[in-house]
């Protein structure tokens, strides 16, 4: 049997607080799947298959969080969403 070697750890001295933010899109009746994946290429800078998946949650689960990020990096992609006429927030 070998006896425990004792090895050097870091530990982390220091947490460091990130105020993180989520982008939720909600659904409705309005827009169409295509213009929502578009939109989501477009904006969000999504993959045409994260787009999709993000848009199937939309539409069966009501919302989805499609980015997370800091406040400043998500209100103009917000803007930019609603100003298309879809319906997002910014969320804590």
């Amino acid at each position: 049997m070998q006896p425990f070697e004792e090895t050097d750890v870091d530990v982390l001295d220091e947490v460091i607080a990130t105020d993180v933010h989520s982008l939720v899109v909600f659904n409705d009746d309005v827009n169409t799947f295509d213009h929502v994946i578009e939109t989501l290429i477009d904006v969000c800078h999504h993959t045409p298959e994260q787009a999709e998946q993000c848009t199937l949650l939309i539409h069966y689960k009501g919302k989805c969080a499609v980015k997370n990020g800091s406040w400043e990096e998500l209100v103009p992609m917000r803007n930019e969403i609603c100003r298309r006429g879809i319906s997002a927030e910014v969320l804590k």
